[in-house]
């Protein structure tokens, strides 16, 4: 069977990237392995346009977030279901300054897209805001699960289960074979499995581990809470809670110690028990150490690509990167050199 281009990894960056190079009218073929560390499937799904602790504006916002809502609405179009879920973000503010240092923001153009409102008095006798906080725009949070379940049925024909292995992937005059496929590209979207490929072992992944709880918990406003701690409301008192990040501990499995961290943080957010621990997950994220994705050729092996390295913000940045990756592909158009892996050749 010969097609145009193999994708490895069905995670949020295969899937986008497979549906784009599908739409343009290529013959694809997609391998992700049941069960394997899927991130993805583990992830937050947030997409907020104020990040970190200093609390700035996420990196080239303006250009990934007009991407996303159309993006998403496209594949809940497609496949007639809903996991987008726009809602305001709400981060309190930690002191007076930080409060003043947002009022300027308010009268900033570059901020205007992102700001629904700058307050200065606590918005609930339930948070612990004392100094208010700022209203976001342009955010919310991805239900992953429901959309990788519905693009693996829109899949069916191109998706196959099974773990690859490269040890039998060779190259044939125009073709890169992989048992009974010829493709004239393979493209790498498997997260960390990239990471011990014979193509992309020079990369610096640094990979990150999250854990996150899934709490029963008394109020539920309708915005999304994040400071110190991200809290999303999933429907009848449940809410998502996240996430830690640890460079160290890459074992798969929950610790007590994220779980009393993650406790704590919300405790020091906001002002109800928790009545009950549902689900505590984790996931290894495919992170790199300048907290840029991958993405372009490999340098010397003809029609190897990567399309990786999203790290915890997949969300945000995959519906823009994954147009510049078919584009590239497609067209042959130069990839933006702050994430194309030319910035690393130099180190091989």
């Amino acid at each position: 069977m010969e097609i145009d281009f193999l994708l490895i990894g069905q995670g949020l960056a295969g899937t986008a990237l497979a549906y784009r190079l599908k739409q343009a009218g290529k013959k694809i073929r997609i391998i992700d392995e049941p069960g394997a560390n899927n991130s993805s499937r583990v992830a937050a799904g947030l997409f907020n346009p104020v990040t970190g602790r200093k609390m700035v504006k996420t990196w080239k916002a303006d250009l990934l977030f007009p991407e996303i809502k159309p993006f998403y609405q496209q594949l809940e179009r497609l496949t007639s279901s809903k996991f987008l879920a726009e809602k305001a973000i709400y981060r309190p503010f930690l002191s007076i300054e930080e409060q003043n240092e947002w009022m300027g923001h308010s009268a900033n153009p570059a901020f205007e897209a992102y700001l629904e409102e700058i307050h200065q008095e606590s918005q609930s006798e339930y948070l612990k805001d004392p100094y208010g906080g700022v209203m976001l725009r342009n955010s919310g949070w991805l239900n992953i699960n429901n959309l990788l379940d519905a693009m693996t049925t829109y899949f069916q024909e191109e998706l196959v289960l099974e773990k690859f292995d490269e040890s039998i992937f060779s190259r044939e005059g125009e073709f890169w074979t992989y048992r009974n496929v010829k493709a004239k590209a393979i493209i790498y979207c498997n997260g960390l499995g990239a990471m011990n490929s014979r193509f992309f072992n020079f990369l610096p992944f640094a990979p990150v581990k999250g854990e996150i709880l899934e709490v029963k918990q008394a109020f539920s406003p309708e915005y999304v809470v994040n400071r110190g701690v991200f809290r999303v409301h999933l429907g009848d008192e449940v809410h998502r809670v996240g996430s830690t990040y640890t460079k160290h501990d890459l074992d798969l499995g929950p610790t007590d110690e994220a779980k009393i961290e993650l406790l704590d943080k919300l405790q020091d957010l906001v002002r109800m028990p928790v009545e009950e621990i549902i689900t505590h997950k984790t996931g290894i994220r495919p992170a790199t150490r300048d907290r840029k994705p991958f993405l372009g050729k490999h340098p010397t092996e003809v029609g190897v690509y990567i399309f990786n390295g999203f790290g915890a913000k997949g969300v945000s940045l995959i519906p823009y990167f994954s147009d510049i990756m078919a584009d590239h592909l497609l067209n042959d158009k130069a990839i933006d050199p702050d994430v194309d892996i030319a910035r690393y050749f130099n180190y091989i």
